[in-house]
């Protein structure tokens, strides 16, 4: 299949060799690159101008292709070379890319693009999966995985649950940030809508117990089921009315008003009546800038959210045998346990360290294997030892399949030659102080045995 590029862009080529890449690895046949410059008209409209050759290039060459790629330059390039193609009674599939992907431009659409801190909807135009809508220049753009013929008529369908999880978001952000507004005159300065949370960041503190009491009025106001009101605002009302808006706002301003909690400049989508967002869960607060940021949730990722903590906790309450009501209680007197045994067990290894260092007293340079011990502890009690023995200590602790971890060590001494001696024979890694060193060797202690044994002068205990 032969398919046209028409490029518009200053900044080189590199974007358009990406995009006829994939177009390559689509099973397209690319013929050609054209090039365009931007100018500026006169009376300051924005127009693109192709080359002049453009004209004697496209004569030759659409007509005998079979589709044509726009690059760059989104809504408008359609306008400008649409014509241009059917002027020469082409019918080709019309298919425009940028550098996320392709998209196509319809007359008219439901389909909400990203913007005001809401992800866009998805969903699908025909057979095209929708996977991202976007506004620019002036046109929204509908990034499909499918080309579509260009003027044809597609009928399109939004992923409902993605639009209501996203209105039921929105809509409990707008309540609680009008809320903070109202009791503390804090502003959301930052809002987020992540795949998990939900994040707003206002320009002031709040306590814990501050955020308690905000997530019940929120909730309190939720379940009256007020009616939501959304309207375009006239001049009057946009120099009256006591509306949000993070910057001073010209042209059409559209408002949403939840009335008693909140009345904010938004192009957003929201529920019809407060109670289709069901409930707010104010997950955390903590400081952020020169305020805090707040997690939530709100309507159905709100219950998941906490339906999961039910079931997290009624596994605890079972594992502890206790009601749930209790598991935190019973999980603090099971901390406290473990902190009595773990201070006993450290004891019981204190002790241990004091026998073997006792064993030792005296007796010079000594060579040591003791079972079960982690690398921490190898280092204390070689470390107990250095204090009996007055000489060289090598402590070793594992077995011949998987190995043995070491502890070397000598007091005011150097043993750098020793470990590299060691490392060198026994297949082992480590290192460390002149007068400390740990590490691990792949060999048998029979091997170890003989390599000190070698060496002379080393006590085996």
């Amino acid at each position: 299949m032969k398919l046209i590029l028409i490029a518009f862009t200053q900044k080189g080529m590199e974007l358009e060799k990406r995009l006829a890449a994939a177009a390559i690895r689509r099973g397209y046949e690319t013929t050609a690159f054209v090039k365009s410059k931007y100018v500026n008209t006169a009376d300051g409209d924005e127009v693109w101008q192709v080359e002049e050759k453009l004209s004697e290039w496209a004569s030759e060459w659409i007509p005998q292709s079979d589709g044509v790629i726009f690059i760059g330059a989104a809504g408008i390039c359609v306008r400008t070379i649409a014509p241009f193609v059917k002027s020469k009674k082409t019918d080709p599939a019309v298919l425009v890319l940028d550098e996320k992907g392709s998209f196509v431009i319809l007359d008219r659409t439901l389909f909400y693009p990203e913007g005001g801190g809401q992800p866009s909807d998805r969903g699908r135009l025909g057979e095209a999966m929708v996977t991202d809508v976007q506004e620019k220049d002036g046109a929204l753009l509908h990034y499909v995985d499918t080309p579509l013929e260009e003027e044809s008529t597609v009928s399109g369908s939004i992923d409902w649950a993605r639009r209501f999880d996203l209105m039921q978001q929105h809509s409990g952000e707008h309540i609680v940030s009008g809320l903070v507004h109202e009791q503390y005159g804090y502003d959301n300065v930052g809002f987020h809508m992540g795949e998990e949370f939900i994040t707003i960041d206002f320009n002031g503190m709040l306590t814990m117990e501050q955020v308690e009491a905000l997530e019940q009025k929120a909730n309190s106001y939720i379940w009256q089921n007020r009616k939501v009101h959304s309207f375009v605002a006239t001049e009057e009302e946009k120099t009256t009315l006591p509306y949000r808006s993070k910057k001073e706002l010209t042209g059409e301003v559209r408002l949403v008003e939840f009335p008693g909690a909140d009345l904010c400049a938004c192009c957003g989508t929201h529920v019809e009546n407060t109670g289709e967002i069901g409930l707010v869960k104010l997950v955390s607060c903590h400081k952020f800038k020169q305020g805090v940021r707040i997690e939530m949730l709100s309507g159905k990722r709100a219950w998941q959210y906490m339906n999961l903590h039910w079931q997290q906790n009624s596994q605890i309450s079972t594992a502890l045998s206790v009601k749930p009501g209790e598991t935190l209680a019973a999980v603090k007197r099971e901390q406290e346990e473990i902190f009595q045994l773990k201070g006993r067990i450290m004891e019981l290894e204190q002790d241990r360290y004091e026998r073997i260092a006792g064993k030792c007293q005296g007796k010079g340079n000594v060579l040591l294997f003791e079972e079960g011990l982690s690398g921490v502890e190898i280092r204390k009690c070689t470390d107990a030892v250095l204090d009996t023995c007055g000489g060289i200590c090598v402590l070793l602790s594992g077995n011949d399949k998987e190995g043995y971890k070491y502890a070397v060590g000598e007091r005011d001494g150097d043993i750098r030659a020793l470990v590299k001696k060691m490392n060198e024979a026994l297949q082992g890694r480590g290192g460390g102080k002149p007068f400390f060193a740990q590490g691990s060797l792949q060999a048998s202690r029979q091997e170890v045995e003989g390599f000190f044994e070698e060496m002379g002068q080393m006590t085996l205990l």
